[in-house]
């Protein structure tokens, strides 16, 4: 890899990682004005705020983190990424709990894999 492939990826990166922190804040505000306004079913909170930061994660990674174009193909492999992302978030925290361990020890363990098994994905075929 030479320094400019080096550095484009490093850009991604960064970008990636704003991209997600702005997405968590909007689906954590998205649930709680559905919570207090809407339906006080946190559930289905969570379901709509999901589908609203999953579009607003797409547009914006598309378009700033990857600078590519918004198409049906990385459309497609965006919702196949985040879904494998939501399997394994599921497994990950299934197996902390198997192994004993404190839920918070689950947590950590999926905020540390899924967003570097998504950026890889998305780097090497998302968006290739």
């Amino acid at each position: 890899m030479t320094g400019t492939e080096r550095a484009a990826l490093i850009q991604r990166g960064l970008r990636f990682a704003v991209t997600g922190l702005f997405v968590t804040a909007l689906h954590a505000l998205v649930a709680i004005l559905f919570i207090n306004f809407v339906s006080h079913q946190p559930p289905l909170a969570n379901g709509v705020a999901f589908a609203v930061a999953t579009v607003v994660s797409y547009v914006i990674n598309t378009t700033w983190s990857f600078s590519a174009r918004l198409h049906g193909k990385t459309l497609l492999r965006f919702m196949l990424v985040s879904a494998g992302g939501f399997l394994l978030a599921m497994f990950v925290a299934w197996a902390a709990q198997m192994a004993g361990l404190h839920y918070l020890a689950g947590i950590g363990a999926v905020a540390l894999t899924i967003p570097a098994f998504t950026f890889v994905l998305h780097n090497f075929w998302t968006y290739r």
